[in-house]
């Protein structure tokens, strides 16, 4: 096929032949294995959501609240869309590790399949492989879609809801495309929060710019799009407003028992600003363009970073003379604006901000990269574009010996093999237009296996590595964390947990501690509700200390766990000191026992 410069040829219904099956089948079970191989390595993974799954399998409450317990007393700091899907796998087919982690996975081996099918009608099977490939294979996706964060179900919808956009821009295309795409993002919404609206304005420019439809119609459409985002992702949190406080659990993350607050506060614009209550945020300092391929999120999300935004400028360059419906310009449109957004946001916000929240850049890295990538290879006859695909290649060798020398004591041999195979494909890059067809073709080959070496060696090692506690982090052998009764569970002694079971059935909260941290390594040991006092970090005010002390005075909380109060729960992080309150209570009040080398109050005494 001859390139005319500016002009994308039209594959969006290329045939599919056996070898293009075949290779997508391969790489849908290679994700797959990865995804699901010794995944139960990670045990519980995050307790604080494993517990609310485990919650969710004893209470329907309990699951479509969000509950930390079963006894619903405060639920998780999220909308529950992601523990609704694990809740259901447990209540399917039991309760344990394997399932509450296995459909993180499949959503992984999905959004795969999804992103191979949106590139593939822009740019054909091949770059489609690409692009499925880096998404499988870069290390942050490796993390979390074998982990129980609400980050695999945002991604698999975001990714779901970019390919409805496409098909909305394309010739023919019906209303309900956008339809689809406002559902989905609304659905996102519900797995977390604002973070899934980041994607809006490029989905939005996309169809307004590209879509066939005249402009009015577009417009309507549009509408119709955003109706649909606040109806699937609205009803949830005007039943919850609506519903009655005192026969719901309390709102976790709020300080009015109100989800609202939830979704635009603690889970919203605190999170760009840093005012979030009880938060204590930015703790690394690293706010501004370099956050990215620094220390704390480089090794997860920054090895194809700038290889995709030189393939997106190239791609906008080359389609610059195409018709206003062009789709690979429409695809780039969606996919480099979504990159763009979702970037900048996390590159300087100043509040809570995980390196996995990364996660949600791997779609549109690998869409970007691949189209592009194919719009400068089919251009290479051009100096100007195979100049760029070799400096492409060149730079992104170069981050990946440097993302890998970080940790100099792991595959120290990756590094100059890196080096030097991807040196020599980019001098090759530079005349590849003169090569025979076979070489050319070996030729992409080196380029391809040079950049993805370093990302698939560091996924590969990251699924091989058990990962727990409420902060994560790609590599081998490495979880995350600031230590025990924080981001850690507690796992009780024998004596302990025997202590908490003991006529458990005569209570509704046979034990409670503050934070849900600690609540959650007691409840699964256990297997009883567990009062999760203040919440996730101790801020929330849930339950008051007179509420508290009602529930002991009727007999409802047998044991008070002593933990060591986090620093985010005083009054000077914004949060309510509540649980500083009960716990001196309890102190003052109670006489202690220690239990397994666990203090404990026996509030019945």
């Amino acid at each position: 096929m001859v390139a005319v410069p500016g002009r994308v040829p039209d594959v969006s219904a290329p045939p599919r032949q056996v070898r293009e099956r075949v290779a997508l089948g391969v790489l849908l079970v290679v994700t797959a294995a990865v995804y699901l191989w010794n995944l139960s390595i990670s045990g519980w993974a995050n307790s604080f959501y494993s517990a609310a799954v485990q919650a969710g399998s004893q209470s329907w409450t309990a699951l479509f609240f969000g509950s930390s317990d079963a006894a619903n007393a405060i639920t998780v700091d999220k909308t529950p869309a992601a523990l609704w899907v694990m809740g259901l796998s447990v209540r399917l087919f039991g309760f344990s590790s394997w399932t509450v982690l296995a459909p993180q996975a499949v959503m992984g081996v999905l959004a795969v399949a999804v992103l191979y099918a949106s590139v593939r009608r822009v740019s054909g099977p091949g770059p489609a492989l690409l692009a499925g490939t880096v998404l499988a294979f870069t290390p942050v996706a490796a993390l979390m879609f074998r982990f129980n964060n609400p980050d695999a179900l945002l991604v698999v919808l975001l990714v779901a809801a970019a390919y409805c956009t496409q098909r909305a821009c394309a010739p023919g295309a019906g209303r309900w495309w956008l339809v689809a795409t406002g559902t989905l993002v609304g659905g996102a919404f519900l797995a977390k929060m604002l973070q899934a609206v980041l994607v809006l304005p490029a989905f939005g420019a996309a169809y307004l710019i590209c879509a066939s439809a005249p402009l009015p119609s577009r417009i309507r459409r549009l509408g119709a799009g955003v109706a649909a985002l606040v109806l699937s992702g609205g009803w949830y949190l005007l039943l919850v407003e609506l519903w009655p406080a005192a026969h719901r659990p309390y709102i976790g993350g709020s300080q009015g028992n109100s989800i609202v607050e939830l979704a635009l506060g603690y889970n919203g614009v605190g999170r760009l600003t840093g005012a979030e209550t009880g938060g204590l945020g930015n703790l690394n300092f690293d706010v501004g363009w370099g956050r990215l391929l620094g220390a704390g999120m480089g090794a997860e999300i920054g090895w194809l970073l700038p290889a995709a935004l030189i393939g997106a400028a190239a791609g906008f360059i080359l389609t610059r003379r195409a018709p206003r419906t062009d789709p690979a310009r429409a695809a780039l449109i969606i996919w480099a604006g979504w990159l763009a957004v979702t970037a900048v946001v996390f590159s300087y916000a100043n509040g809570i901000v995980h390196s996995y929240y990364t996660v949600a850049l791997a779609p549109a890295i690998a869409a970007c990269l691949a189209i592009g990538a194919n719009l400068l290879w089919r251009n290479r006859t051009r100096p100007p574009c195979a100049v760029a695909l070799a400096a492409t290649l060149l730079v992104t060798v170069t981050l990946a010996v440097v993302l890998l020398a970080r940790r100099p004591d792991w595959m120290p041999w990756l590094r100059p093999l890196i080096a030097v195979v991807g040196v020599a494909a980019a001098v090759l890059l530079l005349v590849s237009a003169r090569l025979p067809g076979a070489v050319a073709g070996v030729v992409a080959a080196l380029a391809a296996v040079s950049i993805l070496a370093g990302p698939v060696a560091y996924s590969v090692a990251t699924a091989a590595a058990p990962h727990q506690g409420a902060i994560p982090m790609a590599g081998p052998a490495r979880g995350g964390g600031f230590g025990p009764g924080f981001l850690h569970a507690p796992e009780p002694t024998p004596d302990l947990a025997a202590l908490l079971t003991e006529d458990a059935d005569r209570y509704t909260w046979p034990a409670a501690v503050v934070g849900s941290n600690n609540a959650a390594g007691y409840q699964l040991a256990t297997g009883v509700p567990v009062m999760a006092v203040g919440g996730f970090n101790g801020t929330d005010p849930a339950p008051t200390l007179k509420v508290f002390r009602d529930l002991v005075a009727q007999g409802r909380i047998h044991y008070f766990i002593e933990s060591r109060i986090m620093a985010g729960a005083r009054a000077d992080h914004g949060g309510s000191e509540a649980a500083v309150q009960i716990a001196d209570w309890v102190a003052r009040t109670f006489s202690p026992r220690t239990v397994g080398g666990t203090v404990v109050y026996d509030l019945t005494s």
